[in-house]
């Protein structure tokens, strides 16, 4: 069996400059997104955040709307209370008798008093928290339609970029398998620690693209050369002359307008 041809710099080059092409589309894509998942993600839990917080407060009024009825039950049982004591002091035989009916129904006409009080605070409550309901509806509204403004904007731009998005993702996997492994990972660790994922960059006006340091003539004679793979000393990216560039970039739109 015939042993496979290993592939010269120059198409190591090419092949490389191919990757970071595709790889820098499926970023101009993302960028397009940029935070929009982000602040969908927590518009939704700030939406669910205040229906949370809605229905602690009807669950509130509730319960003081009960604690209402259980003291206007406490009055009506206290005037009972109030009418049989007043009954049995005309039956009285004593002074002694009459004077501890009299407190009973003092101390009853004290409950209701403290009843009435407790009324009169639990419904200021309910006021205070009828218009904390209220702000917080008008607030969730409001969120509400932000979000689903926020999530029509997003479903507009995947509807135009997802499809496109797998298909470069699944080019990109393509091409790093045609690339020997060495200079796959050689590739990725540059592109994570550049700012903007560009590993490769083309020579441009005597300097390495995006950077303001010259490469020396001597540097760009042997870039022009395409004999041997040439990093910048300053950022570590690989460099290739603007012709490849130009080259590939012209090759890969032609791949990109048929995706």
């Amino acid at each position: 069996m015939a042993k496979k041809k290993e592939a010269t710099v120059e198409e190591k080059l090419r092949s490389l400059y191919d990757l970071q092409l595709i790889d820098s589309r499926v970023d101009e894509i993302r960028n397009v997104r940029g935070e929009l998942p982000l602040e969908v993600e927590d518009l939704e839990d700030e939406v669910a955040g205040l229906n949370k917080r809605i229905e602690k407060l009807e669950n509130d009024l509730k319960l003081v709307d009960d604690s209402i009825k259980a003291k206007k039950i406490q009055i009506d049982d206290s005037k009972a209370a109030i009418k049989k004591y007043s009954e049995q002091q005309k039956n009285v035989r004593n002074n002694r008798e009459f004077n501890a009916l009299s407190k009973e129904v003092e101390f009853q006409e004290l409950e209701i008093q403290l009843a009435e009080k407790n009324i009169r605070e639990f419904k200021a409550q309910i006021e205070q928290k009828g218009e904390v309901i209220a702000q917080t509806k008008e607030r969730l509204s409001e969120r509400k339609e932000h979000l689903k403004h926020k999530k029509s904007e997003l479903d507009a731009i995947l509807s135009e970029t997802e499809k496109e998005e797998k298909a470069l993702l699944a080019k990109s996997e393509e091409y790093e398998n045609n690339i020997e492994e060495r200079l796959v990972k050689a590739y990725k660790r540059i592109r994570s620690s550049v700012r903007n994922g560009l590993a490769i960059v083309p020579i441009e006006r005597g300097a390495s693209g995006g950077s303001y340091f010259t490469i020396p003539p001597q540097v760009q004679v042997e870039i022009a050369g395409r004999k041997k793979i040439i990093t910048d000393e300053h950022s570590g990216r690989i460099l290739i002359d603007s012709e490849l560039a130009n080259e590939q970039t012209e090759k890969m739109n032609t791949l990109f307008s048929k995706l």
